[in-house]
């Protein structure tokens, strides 16, 4: 499988690494937004070409899908122009940053009939599996979905501390994993969604803190607090309170209601969420089928976001 990766940040550095440990994927070209970053970045991992415009990586001989970790306002256009150009699509989150951009991307799928695929990574965490496949066994069921996301981002950078091109989001990114993935292990639509927002930054223009409640239709709940303002450990972190026992999910790790680990060996092939991802996408080429995290299925998703974007700006669409 010859694969187009397009961006050059710490995202497309880790689907790097996985594709690397994926038999038969090959990076052929390497799309960024940065000459001299992009150029490094593809002689780091071998990959032959390079260039600034994901067209001319697109037509490159034997190309057949690309994997597009470039900023969010970019998603849903590039994702269109590689369905167009016939190629399979594994887009970062979030597909888009609107309701009505994730629904061109999902009908350009439909259109072109290409695997399209969303990077909805904790559908594929082996902590978040481990619980699905209990959840769906029908061993437990989901009662309170309480999650953390914390980052310390008062300045426009990324992951690497590199500085950043585009302004990152807590609701349209970082909250639609947890949006999604409570749809996802609660099996149930999503009919309350409300949200709150703290100040905005002066220079960045975005909300620094926000708070999102969500609601299935069987009364499942989800509480997200979400802050750029977190001076401490970072990251996610979810706490799944079941009819039948607490857990503790850190991305690929998994503890129990009082910190006790518990052995994941046996749920996947690979203990890195992103590299079963990336295996999936592949997969679903090869095999005809639709992936899990297709551009269809994580479409609710979006609408969730878009209702609570609305409660954040009231009087607003």
């Amino acid at each position: 499988m010859q694969i187009v990766l397009a961006g050059e940040g710490a995202i497309a550095q880790r689907h790097a690494q996985a594709l690397a440990r994926i038999e038969g994927a090959e990076v052929v070209s390497v799309a960024g937004g940065k000459a001299e970053d992009t150029e490094a970045f593809a002689a780091s991992i071998g990959a032959p070409h390079w260039s600034l415009d994901l067209a001319e990586s697109l037509a490159r001989p034997g190309v057949e899908a690309v994997i597009l970790a470039t900023p969010t306002p970019l998603h849903a256009a590039q994702a269109v122009q590689a369905m167009e150009a016939g190629k399979h699509v594994l887009v970062e989150i979030p597909m888009a940053d609107s309701l009505a951009d994730a629904e061109a991307v999902v009908a350009a799928q439909e259109r072109t009939g290409v695997t399209a695929m969303v990077c909805h990574t904790r559908r594929f965490n082996p902590s978040h599996q481990w619980i699905h496949n209990r959840i769906v066994s029908g061993e437990l069921t989901l009662q309170h979905l309480v999650v953390e996301t914390f980052f310390f981002r008062r300045t426009n950078t990324n992951a690497l501390g590199q500085p950043r091109s585009w302004t990152d989001h807590l609701l349209w990114h970082h909250a639609c994993h947890t949006v999604d993935l409570f749809g996802y292990q609660t099996g149930r639509p999503t009919v309350g969604a409300w949200a709150q927002q703290g100040p905005r930054h002066p220079e960045l223009g975005i909300a620094m803190d926000m708070t999102v409640g969500l609601r299935s239709d069987a009364g499942q709940l989800c509480t997200l607090s979400l802050s750029f303002n977190n001076d401490g450990p970072l990251g996610t972190f979810f706490r799944y309170i079941c009819d039948n026992g607490t857990w503790i999910a850190r991305y690929d790790d998994l503890v129990d209601g009082r910190e006790q680990p518990v052995d994941l060996s046996g749920v996947a092939v690979s203990n890195d969420g992103i590299e079963l991802q990336d295996r999936e996408f592949l997969a679903a080429i090869a095999e005809g089928r639709q992936p899990n995290a297709s551009v269809a299925q994580c479409l609710p998703a979006m609408a969730a976001l878009d209702q609570l974007e609305r409660s954040l700006n009231p009087g607003q669409g």
